[in-house]
């Protein structure tokens, strides 16, 4: 049995139905509501990471564990209670979903402190572990549908400003590999994607899915934090600001582990709009 925590998210839904389509017993573990269209016999339980207790029904019976590092930085999140109430339960492997901000942003306090306590934690379990350190997601640009869909726009500060960001789906395959075969225990894959890509870039991309012009207007650095700060901690708006400003040379390399793992590219951003096009129509 395999427990996939944040089953609901942009990694958890296709890491369950990839494992689902592996013929892997799967748990799918979220805080908030069941999936709409969970793959055929997988059952959902709710569980918060914030309490590990919760995650006891889950973790019954099972070997493997997919670790969400709890998003925005992982604030709230104890992984060393988590993974004791894991090993208790029989659990031997963890997969964690970490950040590339752990090495590249190693002075931030949510990406590369909180970060790396959480990898340490994993490190330190006892279990066999694999760690995914991805960079920015593709999935971020959902947070444009609302302007997409009522006004065809997209605002966003640093509109020519590149990064080479990762299809969420990629990350989930990533996982389901390691999550599958002993040889990926002991690894960190930096995963990210293929090209750089602006964010005027990816406006003009969901605009050809669309078939329709996406009008791209870029806002100030002020004017970005204004808007982040209203759902993102204050630390976590500096950091992802001055990356996504100003990204240094580790945030702007290509890595090969996606296609070490899979034995294929990582998909396009351009790839993922049209998969996605639905959620900007």
């Amino acid at each position: 049995m395999i427990v996939v925590t944040g089953a609901t998210g942009n990694v958890g839904r296709p890491l369950v139905q990839a494992l689902a389509e592996a013929g892997k017993p799967v748990r799918a573990v979220s805080r908030g509501v069941a999936p709409v269209d969970p793959p055929s016999g997988i059952k959902h339980l709710r569980a918060d990471l914030g309490a590990p207790e919760t995650l006891r029904p889950a973790l019954d019976g099972a070997e493997a564990l997919f670790l969400h590092d709890g998003g925005a930085g992982g604030f709230g999140f104890d992984p060393r209670a988590i993974l004791d109430v894991a090993a208790g339960a029989g659990v031997r492997q963890v997969v964690l979903l970490s950040s590339q901000g752990v090495v590249t942003r190693p002075e931030s306090p949510s990406h590369g402190g909180i970060g790396r306590a959480i990898e340490g934690a994993v490190r330190e379990s006892g279990l066999a572990w694999t760690i995914l350190r991805p960079g920015g997601f593709a999935s971020n640009a959902y947070a444009w549908a609302e302007s997409i869909r009522a006004e065809r726009f997209v605002a966003a500060p640093f509109g020519d400003v590149g990064l080479p960001v990762i299809d969420p789906a990629d990350i989930a395959e990533v996982a389901a590999v390691a999550l599958r075969k002993d040889e990926h225990a002991g690894h960190v894959y930096e995963l990210n994607g293929p090209a750089a890509v602006t964010p005027r870039q990816q406006a003009a991309a969901i605009g050809a899915a669309l078939g329709e012009p996406v009008r791209f207007v870029e806002l100030s650095r002020a004017e970005a934090h204004a808007r982040m700060a209203a759902f993102m901690p204050e630390p976590v708006v500096e950091t992802t600001l001055a990356v996504l400003g100003e990204p240094n040379a580790a945030e702007l390399q290509l890595s090969p582990d996606v296609e070490r793992v899979l034995g294929r590219a990582p998909h396009s951003f351009t790839k993922w709009a049209g998969r996605n096009v639905e959620a900007f129509r």
